[in-house]
């Protein structure tokens, strides 16, 4: 038997009101999960910081205990602070940098990158000569005159970040010279692009030894400090911060402020660093 016009739409009447109904839930549960209550405010897009390689860490645990405080995220990448400021000149999308160094700090400055109204010397830190942990090597004193070439043996390198551009590399570079160690390395360096780069090339025996600095080696249990050069044959090492000056962050001005509370350099101490 044939169904008449009347029996016909009455039946699509009820798919369309089934189809309204579906699409109402639908609709209804996509606004529940993406839009906040009312009279609560949305919650704030991960603050994103850019920090020295060497610090890895330790920001870490610092951007975790700050989460865990204030509910806001944080997005940390670390790097060699050069390329980092290289990065942040792009307009590289951060909201706070902390550097392993003044200059690369004062060169973003000079050019109106950062808030220098934020900025402080938050950490300092120590250089020391590494090899890897399952050598023959003792540890000894560094003193000028100190030759460091028995250690690499005939064709080993001396791990290095960029002496040119990462601070890391330049203090080493600078150490190196005041010890008068310099220019008979020279042909034996092998450079790399930051800190950490370094680091694990001695850590995986691929070179017999490397300068990193005192946090880098507690950081590394495959390589052991064999000395520590003397405060005066470098620059101090400093790593400044501040807030980027593009950054719109609510919570940027808080981190930096927060980076030098007692929780904060509690943390940054137990890797290795020196507070300020």
């Amino acid at each position: 038997m044939s169904r008449g016009p009347a029996t016909r739409g009455t039946q699509s009447m009820a798919r369309r009101v089934v189809a309204a109904t579906v699409l109402a839930l639908v609709l209804a549960a996509c606004s529940r999960g993406d839009a906040p209550a009312a009279g609560v405010d949305p919650p704030s897009p991960p603050l994103v910081v850019f920090a020295a390689a060497s610090l890895q860490e330790a920001m870490d645990g610092a951007a975790s205990a700050f989460r865990s405080r204030s509910g806001q995220a944080v997005q940390v990448s670390y790097a060699g602070s050069s390329a980092l400021a290289r990065q942040i000149e792009q307009r590289a999308p951060a909201d706070v940098f902390v550097s392993a160094d003044s200059e690369w700090m004062d060169w973003l400055q000079a050019r109106a990158l950062i808030d220098p109204a934020t900025r402080i010397d938050l950490l300092g830190n120590t250089l020391v000569l590494v090899a890897p942990n399952d050598g023959d090597a003792r540890a000894f004193t560094l003193s000028p005159g100190s030759d460091l070439r028995p250690l690499l043996g005939e064709e080993g390198r001396l791990a290095l970040a960029l002496t040119d551009s990462v601070p890391a590399g330049r203090y080493a570079k600078a150490a190196l010279d005041s010890l008068g160690a310099w220019e008979q390395l020279r042909p034996r360096v092998a450079e790399s692009d930051n800190v950490r780069a370094a680091l694990l090339l001695v850590a995986r025996g691929e070179a017999p030894l490397g300068v990193v600095y005192a946090s880098d080696a507690r950081a590394e249990p495959r390589v052991r400090v064999l000395a520590t050069f003397p405060a005066g044959s470098h620059p101090d090492i400093v790593y400044p911060a501040a807030t980027v000056h593009a950054s719109g962050h609510p919570q940027a001005n808080a981190f930096v402020h927060w980076l030098q509370s007692p929780e904060a350099g509690a943390v940054f101490r137990r890797h290795g660093f020196i507070v300020r």
